[in-house]
């Protein structure tokens, strides 16, 4: 059985540049729809946040803004039912990456508040990417990824393919605008080979290596398809 972590943000909000706290947390489409891919596969699932803490749901992500009506109802309905494990999750400290086959980070704004200054998570992205397991960041998750570091203090992902929330659809949203950093701007200045796709809002996978990163909610899907792809096709080599 493939054994998959996901590691979802503790944050309840996002500073922005001008010191205003907006309310945040993990966006509820790129939880649920790849926990429910997942676990129709047959896949085993844990999910851990830092501390431990129960992780919230970004409001915003199931608003009439966030998608259609059906998929909205959809993403409530899955995250109703696996309501005892989002209120249950591991302590990220308490982790092992060796006991996981796949890890995969969720998005909204929480990872740009918690997990991309997280250093038991910088320590876990830097392990797994060297190993060669999946490694899957969607959306904001990608900004977890400057939280890790080699020994020698370099950025391990440098030189790596990658997408993630384009500038210009964070700046959909009016508050976006108030942003310290951009996470397109950070990860080009980074050293990560940035891409998207030619039109925002449309699903765009990007795979290099054994990494996997999803630009935007609508990628929530296809990421994990694309994962359970690989993962499969590997098995029956």
């Amino acid at each position: 059985m493939t054994r998959v972590l996901f590691v979802v943000s503790a944050a309840d909000r996002w500073t922005l540049r001008n010191g205003e706290v907006h309310p945040s947390g993990f966006w509820g489409e790129e939880l649920a729809m790849p926990h429910k891919i997942f676990s129709r596969e047959g896949w085993d699932i844990t999910l851990a946040t830092p501390g431990g803490k129960v992780p919230t749901l970004d409001r915003l992500s199931m608003s009439k803004t966030a998608g259609w009506p059906s998929k909205l109802r959809e993403v409530a309905a899955y995250l109703d039912s696996i309501r005892d494990e989002l209120n249950s999750p591991r302590s990220l400290d308490g982790i092992d990456p060796d006991d996981f086959d796949v890890v995969f980070y969720p998005g909204g704004h929480g990872p740009m508040e918690d997990l991309s200054v997280d250093p038991v998570s910088g320590a876990l992205l830097t392990r797994v990417l060297a190993s060669g397991k999946p490694l899957a960041l969607l959306c904001h998750a990608p900004a977890a990824a400057f939280a890790a570091r080699n020994e020698d203090g370099s950025w391990p992902f440098t030189g790596y393919r990658m997408t993630g929330l384009s500038n210009l659809e964070e700046k959909f949203n009016s508050f976006g605008r108030k942003a310290i950093w951009l996470l397109e701007d950070r990860l080009r200045e980074s050293g990560a080979e940035y891409s998207k796709a030619r039109l925002p809002l449309r699903p765009y996978v990007v795979v290099d290596r054994n990494l996997y990163t999803g630009q935007n909610p609508p990628s929530s899907e296809s990421l994990a398809e694309r994962l359970v792809a690989d993962v499969n096709a590997t098995a029956t080599r």
